[in-house]
Order: structure tokens, then sequence, then C-alpha cells
């Protein structure tokens, strides 16, 4: 049986953000290989995370030869199907927006991955909504929530929509315990030091914890950034009279990584970032048994399902936050029927293989569209 030629244009890392993540999993995954011919064009332009968004004459260069290779690839490969993870606005888009008319303009099939949101937030200025226009004309469109869809929904018909949501490599030889034996309560964040992340918001609702008499250690696990550095993070827990209560422990990965989700008693992760679409870091939490308290961003309720195997706050609000996470502290049975309810649900829905195998489903659809 012949097989079918895809080309993708993804992102991986570096740098290490969750749409890079998922790229890499596609890129090394048996299954897309054995079903596809595929060949892969790396999308990234960005250096590191700091360099996200920002211009420059390297990633202008870098970006010239990226179109390149893509035109040079499909006139060489002439591939059944172009899949692209493009940016949803701004520059990013503008760069993406180019991308996309020429894999058109050679006459090939489109599927837009999506692992970012934010065309609702232009779509009312003139040239975006008229490139908005051009960009959706007979593509097909990847999202990983249904409750993505209204960030689209102005030029996109529900029945060119697939959902496909995200999945991670199962790094557990065996189910994790639910209970843990913490003298003292441990939080976990995970994430860069954005704060749009949540990382200020968090540290005000702990410090209300800790003035209402609650006792916690909370570990804060990720890169520092131009927003926040471990300069900057320092003072502000200084600032707040945290000392003690609060811990920086820099970027971790693999075995070190793992060692804080099992050491954890609660996952808080109160992002309000405009582009949070699926954070892989709560499948990783609800993998570990943890209950995660999170808010209602993007499709996370896919994930957290509020009072079952965690808490919803309300966004950009430390006293919500704090009520969330006081309730978990106080009943610990609590906290080990939401943590045995995640990882059940990351068994049925959020494995990586799941993900394979409903992302082949799409590809199939999209190249017989």
């Amino acid at each position: 049986m012949n097989k079918n030629k895809v080309l993708f244009v993804l992102h991986m890392p570096p740098p290490v953000h969750g749409a890079a993540m998922v790229g890499k999993y596609i890129h090394d995954s048996e299954l897309v290989n054995n079903k596809y011919i595929c060949e892969y064009i790396n999308l990234t332009t960005a250096k590191d995370l700091q360099d996200i968004g920002k211009g420059s004459w390297r990633k202008l260069w870098k970006f010239i030869k990226l179109l390149y290779h893509v035109i040079t690839g499909i006139l060489r490969f002439k591939p059944a199907l172009v899949y692209i993870t493009p940016n949803s606005c701004g520059g990013a888009f503008y760069k993406d927006f180019i991308v996309v008319q020429f894999v058109k303009c050679l006459g090939c099939k489109v599927v837009v991955h999506y692992h970012n949101k934010g065309v609702a937030t232009r779509q009312d200025r003139t040239i975006d909504n008229m490139l908005y226009r051009r960009f959706f004309k007979g593509v097909k469109v990847i999202l990983l929530a249904e409750a993505l869809y209204k960030d689209v929904e102005k030029y996109v018909k529900r029945e060119d929509v697939y959902i496909c949501p995200n999945g991670i490599p199962e790094s557990l030889v065996s189910e994790p315990v639910a209970e843990r034996h913490n003298r003292i309560p441990h939080l976990l964040f995970l994430s860069n030091l954005i704060e749009s992340k949540g990382v200020i918001v968090l540290l005000d609702a702990l410090k209300i914890l800790k003035d209402n008499g609650c006792s916690f250690v909370c570990d804060f696990v990720g890169g520092e950034t131009s927003e926040i550095d471990k300069t900057r993070f320092e003072e502000e827990v200084r600032n707040r009279c945290l000392n003690g209560s609060v811990v920086y422990h820099g970027k971790k990965y693999g075995k070190d990584k793992e060692r804080f989700f099992l050491d954890a008693d609660i996952f808080v992760f109160p992002t309000f970032y405009y582009n949070e679409c699926f954070p892989l870091v709560l499948l990783e939490a609800i993998q570990y048994g943890l209950p995660c308290v999170s808010t209602n961003e993007g499709g996370i309720r896919d994930v957290v399902k509020n009072n079952e195997n965690g808490l919803i706050s309300e966004r950009m609000n430390p006293l919500s936050l704090a009520d969330c996470i006081s309730t978990l502290l106080a009943d610990k049975d609590l906290c080990e029927k939401m943590g045995e309810k995640g990882y059940r649900m990351f068994k049925e829905h959020f494995t990586l293989q799941a993900f394979e195998r409903k992302f082949v489903e799409v590809i199939e659809n999209a190249i017989g569209m």
C-alpha cells in the first residue's frame, strides 16, 4: 500500500515550550512515521524563551531560509498534506501568514494546528481581519479543546475543526500513590517565571495563607525570564515575608523534575497567560496523582475538572486562589480522592499514545478533505 507524504512545518525545541514539545513528540512518533512518508521543517526562529516575540535581523534571515526550505521542500517532496503550527496573532502571525499563503499557492492541502490563541483579540482590526479571512480560507484547523473554538469562530466553520487534546509520555513505571507523607504540606508551581503564569498572584495568595496561620512550603521550579529573574523573585518573596515558606529551585529536567512532583501534595498553576491553551504541565501533575488548582483559561477545564480532580480559581484573584489552596490543605482525604481521579483521567485521555492515535485520525481526515 502506498503511503501518503506529509510535510510537517512545526516548532521543535529549543526553546522548550508546549508547542515545541508536542512538535518533538510528533517528530519522534513511530506511529506517525510508520503511517506516512514524513519530512520535517523546524518553524522556530527564536533562540531562547527571552527571544520569543522580539524582532531581529538574525530572525528575519532565519525566516527567509525557512520560507526557502518550505517552498523547495514542497516542489521536491510533493506532499499530500502540509501540516503547520502557526501563531495566532501579532508579528509571529504575519510571518506564518506568509508561509501558509506560499503553501496554498503551490496547490497543497493545509491543516493548521493551534497551540496558542489570540485571533479573537485582533479580529476587529481592519488589516488583521482581512488577513485572517485569507489565512483560514480552505484550511482545516486542529484545536486542543472545544472551548478554544470561540477564538476562531468568526473565520472557521465548526465542520472544518478537529479537536485533538495534547498527550505526554508516561514517565511512571507504576501507579502513583496519592497519599503523601509530608509533615508540612508541599505546594508546587512549575513553569517559567512569567507574571501571566500567575507567579505574583500565587505569592500574594501565599502571603494570605501565611497570615491566616497556614503551614506550607511552596516550591517554585522553572526558568528565569526577562520579566522575573532570580533576584526579583527573591525580592518579591522578602517583601511578603515568605522566606522559609517559598523556595526557588531554578530549571529542572528529567529525574530532578520528577522528584518535585513526587514530593508535592498540591500542584498550583494560576495562569492568566493570554496564549494559554492546554498546558502540558497540568498533564504532568495529574499523571503524578496531584490535585490541581488552576484557572478557567483556554482549555484548562478539560484537564482540571472543578471539584473532581482539582479546583478552579478566579483569574488574577489572590483571595480566590488562597481559598482554593486552603480548602485542599485542610482536607487530606479530598486531596487523595482528587489525585486518584486525576490519574485515571490521565490514563484514559492524556497519554502520548492517546494523542498519537487521535492525531493520525485527524491527519487521515485532513488528507481526504
